[in-house]
């Protein structure tokens, strides 16, 4: 037996989870002294989320402790399966930390079970449609060793642009420098970021307005875009539709036939990057 799992910092919807059929890592952010675990878009309010933001709230994201991934594996290990992690960006968090120690302890206990993990070096989306195409993948028969041997091969096919209002966010939550975040932020201007081979997040540009970053997302993908008849087109906002409007009318305008897919920025991403931001992701020729 095999099994797939994966993290909500991906950020698939939740309408999809039936039909993917993997084990999920609820991640936790904590706003206003309440801790939830985001259930992909099933039950979140991201307007209240987002209306606290901007009045001040400043919500947290944390790790999964040792004990919360023992409870989720450990039925797994026991049966001796053979499992594979999809994850977020090693880069972005101290939550494997965690994960590993829970594993030295279930693989001493259950050395028949077999985990590994791929990091997709990405985060949100960027990460999800890793995740969803190698599970379709999966689900045509392949092995998890094939399916990890398809992520591999196309861990750089995909990339993910973003412009944020600012980015005191990603500096408050460490995702980010503070010397980034200064010359990111100089002169009042909306940053734009990418996210490199490494899983790592830079600062590529800044631009005056956010027309001019609804442009330059536009000008990534005309630049890098590669199959896009093939696979659909995200974009991501955080309590931004206006943006997202703009943003979607001119991909429709340079592909009038193209698959683009909408999706909110959940409150663990949201909680880095801060409303306002504007996401897109979409296969390239290169990260």
């Amino acid at each position: 037996m095999s099994k797939i799992f994966f993290d909500t910092d991906c950020e698939l919807w939740y309408t999809m989870l039936p039909s993917l059929d993997c084990e999920l890592f609820k991640m936790p952010y904590t706003i206003d002294g309440k801790e939830y675990f985001y259930d992909m878009g099933e039950n979140t309010d991201f307007a209240a989320f987002y209306k606290a933001v901007r009045g001040g709230s400043m919500p947290i994201t944390s790790a999964l402790n040792a004990q919360i991934y023992t409870d989720i594996l450990e039925p797994y290990f026991a049966k001796g399966e053979d499992m594979l992690y999809i994850s977020f960006s090693s880069k972005m968090s101290g939550t494997f930390n965690h994960l590993d120690m829970a594993l030295k302890d279930l693989s001493a206990k259950y050395p028949k079970a077999r985990f590994r993990r791929f990091d997709t070096k990405s985060i949100s989306w960027g990460a999800g449609i890793q995740v969803y195409y190698a599970v379709k993948y999966y689900q045509e028969g392949h092995t998890l060793d094939e399916v990890f041997a398809y992520l591999e091969s196309n861990i750089n096919c995909f990339t993910e642009y973003f412009a944020v209002d600012d980015l005191f966010h990603l500096k408050r939550g460490g995702r980010i420098s503070a010397a980034a975040a200064a010359i990111g932020t100089l002169f009042s201007l909306k940053p734009i970021l990418h996210v490199n081979n490494d899983g790592e997040l830079q600062v590529i540009t800044k631009v005056t307005g956010s027309n001019k970053a609804v442009s330059t997302l536009v000008d990534k993908v005309k630049t890098l875009g590669k199959e896009l008849d093939k696979y659909p087109i995200v974009i991501l906002d955080a309590d931004n539709k206006s943006g997202a409007d703009k943003l979607e009318s001119k991909l429709r305008e340079a592909y009038p036939d193209q698959e683009i897919w909408r999706y909110p920025v959940g409150p663990v991403i949201g909680t880095h990057c801060g409303p306002g931001t504007l996401a897109v992701i979409f296969r390239s020729t290169s990260r």
